[in-house]
């Protein structure tokens, strides 16, 4: 299991690129594709929050969780750019998520850095934080290593047909596409998805 106030600690966190995720940027730029609802918006596993920062830069509320204190600790140190707050929280944990009434998730590193065996306690996490009718949307990391290069994780790869199981029946999918900004040596793995909740979580088995 990885000890993330530890990677925080030591600075040992190459996913931290110091900029919003492009294909976030992406999805704002397309006022037709935003699923964000009235709000409130949470970012799990946030990190340095700059994705927490780049949706309340558009007047959203925002709501950045993360189960690192050291990691709550860099985001709060930046400059407020709108109605952003940031907590230090287990998304997984069924008492953390109980009663939450978010209108939109942004998923972005969270998904791809728990382990396989949890992604059915993070839909239930979902379903259980998000309002009816509420969306989650993200950009899935599907390939972050090349063919037969050894590895184990974090991140964790995951296909498409993967991802849709783990989401049915609490969500369906109402909108994906490739994104055509990414992180250099992200070009071509990631996937972008909206998904609706359409079911309580105690349907999502």
């Amino acid at each position: 299991m990885t000890n993330w106030e530890e990677r925080y600690l030591t600075g040992n966190t190459p996913w931290d690129k110091g900029l919003p995720a492009p294909p976030l940027l992406e999805l704002l730029e397309h006022p037709d594709h935003m699923p964000w609802g009235e709000g409130p918006v949470l970012v799990p596993g946030c990190g340095a929050g700059h994705d927490v920062r780049a949706l309340a830069s558009t007047g959203l509320e925002v709501m950045g969780l993360d189960i690192s204190t050291s990691a709550v600790g860099i985001a709060r140190s930046f400059p407020v750019v709108g109605k952003e707050r940031y907590e230090q929280g287990d998304f997984l944990d069924p008492e953390w998520a109980k009663g939450g009434c978010f209108s939109a998730i942004w998923e972005h590193t969270c998904f791809c850095a728990i382990p396989p065996a949890r992604r059915g306690d993070y839909a239930r996490a979902a379903a259980t934080v998000l309002k009816p009718g509420g969306v989650l949307a993200g950009v899935f990391f599907l390939q972050p290593w090349d063919a037969g290069e050894e590895h184990d994780g974090p991140p964790h790869e995951a296909s498409v047909e993967e991802i849709d199981a783990w989401f049915a029946p609490c969500f369906e999918r109402i909108a994906d596409w490739v994104p055509a900004r990414a992180f250099p040596g992200r070009e071509g793995r990631e996937w972008t998805a909206l998904f609706s909740k359409v079911a309580s979580p105690v349907d999502c088995q």
